[in-house]
């Protein structure tokens, strides 16, 4: 469903491709089929454009002269970074007529400033690199998540990434001291200044966090480090339902309050999983078939993992806790967290899953978890809900696989909208959102107007259309 007021764009004429061609050098600009291929499908393969150009510019001077020409010639532009979001959110549409943004070249970090315990870098850094910067200055950025070797920080702002440390760190909007971003009409607005007041009206900054590229085109951002991890405990506990799991989490809280900074939620089914399809893993807890808990404290003295124990200790006696082993080494504790961020890649290899990121409030995440595969079981026989994620947010990955004997794609495809559709609806008679963490992309622009009450959609078109009247910035996404 195509917003009615969308305005219409243009195929770039030859005339502009030459003037972008020679602006930008054969590094900034290509029309190759080959060297475009990997970069016009989703990470999911769900969604397949094509592009009359890829454009790589490597400062915010040359992003700026190629918005101000697109908007001249009323040209599409769909920014991208790594090419791993999962709404379908830097994908061109098939026309051909749009233009690939690329942010990749733009990947410089600058000096850590350890008085302000920030950082500025271009949009095109790989997280990988900046926890690597970070590091070497005895920080650390602290958001993380499974593509981080691949994902850039200007599509973890875009899209208001979140990852395993949102407990304590909140999502990348809460780590985004500053932001340089160029907007549709060429200008350049620059907020990468390390201030801690600000009172000048709206707040351009957390506007373009989550705006998925619609609304300007981020260049730069200024985030924000926090202090290497004194003493890392690592725990994988084993819990009969997830109500345990829930108390077992307000106990914690209470116990270690911003020390505790991971609370993932996992079932045996994605344990199994991940040992089956990914070489190297095991279950640190083979026995236990019940559902599974990754806990990681950020402690201030090593004497934590004795008070952990205790707690332990003392849940298991009140019946919430099966059982726990804490990590003797950094080595443990990261292959720990290899399951966890392998768990896409092993549902890919059992095969076809419908896939929900959703959230609801924390309180009610266990009902979800246990009311919605009997909804879908009573509507879709045989049909298999796997629910895993960030108990400390209320974030659930919530993904339906196919009845073991039916053919998944055709069950898939027959069955997918209804589906989601079912999966969303309770969502939302929880209070909670069909997007935690991923966007909406395309995959849910629809489904957002079909859901959401009317004044969050005639927000989203007015910002829109005041921002970007001519509709260049990534058309088709976020905005119903």
């Amino acid at each position: 469903m195509m917003n009615p007021a969308t305005p219409l764009l243009e195929q770039p004429s030859l005339a502009l491709l030459d003037q972008l061609a020679a602006m930008l050098g054969p590094r900034g600009f290509t029309t190759d089929a080959d060297a475009m291929a990997p970069w016009l499908t989703d990470w999911r393969g769900k969604y397949h454009g094509a592009a009359a150009a890829m454009l790589s510019p490597e400062s915010t001077e040359q992003v700026a002269a190629i918005v101000s020409l697109c908007r001249q010639h009323r040209v599409a532009l769909v920014p991208q970074g790594g090419n791993s979001g999962m709404v379908g959110g830097a994908t061109p549409d098939k026309s051909g007529h749009q233009l690939l943004l690329s942010m990749r070249r733009m990947n410089h970090i600058g000096a850590i400033d350890t008085a302000e315990n920030s950082v500025v870098v271009g949009a095109g850094v790989i997280l990988q690199n900046l926890h690597d910067a970070a590091a070497g200055a005895g920080l650390r950025f602290p958001l993380t998540l499974g593509g981080k070797g691949s994902a850039t920080i200007g599509g973890l702002i875009s899209t208001n990434a979140g990852g395993t440390q949102v407990l304590r760190h909140g999502t990348m909007r809460a780590l985004v001291d500053g932001i340089e971003a160029v907007l549709p009409d060429g200008s350049v607005f620059d907020g990468l200044a390390a201030l801690k007041k600000d009172n000048r009206g709206y707040d351009a900054k957390q506007l373009l966090c989550g705006a998925e590229g619609t609304l300007g085109v981020i260049t730069a951002a200024r985030v924000r480090l926090v202090p290497a991890i004194g003493h890392r405990i690592t725990a994988w506990a084993g819990v009969a339902d997830p109500g345990a799991a829930l108390d077992l989490l307000r106990r914690l809280e209470t116990s270690f309050g911003s020390e505790l900074e991971g609370f993932e939620i996992i079932p045996q089914s994605c344990v199994a999983a991940v040992v089956a399809h990914v070489a190297g893993t095991r279950s640190p807890l083979p026995q236990h078939d019940g559902w599974h808990l990754l806990i990681e404290l950020a402690a201030h003295d090593a004497g934590r993992v004795d008070d952990l124990i205790t707690a332990a200790a003392q849940a298991s006696d009140d019946g919430l806790l099966v059982d726990m082993v804490i990590a003797q080494s950094e080595a443990d504790a990261d292959a720990w967290w290899r399951i966890r961020d392998s768990i896409s890649a092993a549902e890919r290899a059992s095969g076809p899953a419908i896939q929900h990121d959703v959230s609801v409030p924390i309180a009610a995440m266990p009902q979800f978890i246990a009311d919605n595969p009997a909804r879908l079981e009573s509507a879709f026989p045989g049909a298999r809900a796997v629910s895993f994620g960030h108990l400390g947010d209320g974030n659930v990955h919530h993904h339906i696989q196919p009845p073991r004997a039916a053919n998944g794609a055709d069950w898939v495809a027959h069955h997918g909208d209804a589906v989601s559709a079912m999966v969303y609806r309770h969502v939302i008679e929880l209070g909670g959102s069909l997007s935690a963490e991923h966007g909406i992309g395309q995959m849910k622009r629809d489904l957002l107007h079909q859901l959401s009450d009317p004044a969050r959609i005639n927000f989203l078109r007015g910002v829109k259309a005041g921002l970007d009247p001519a509709g260049i910035f990534n058309p088709g996404k976020l905005v119903p």
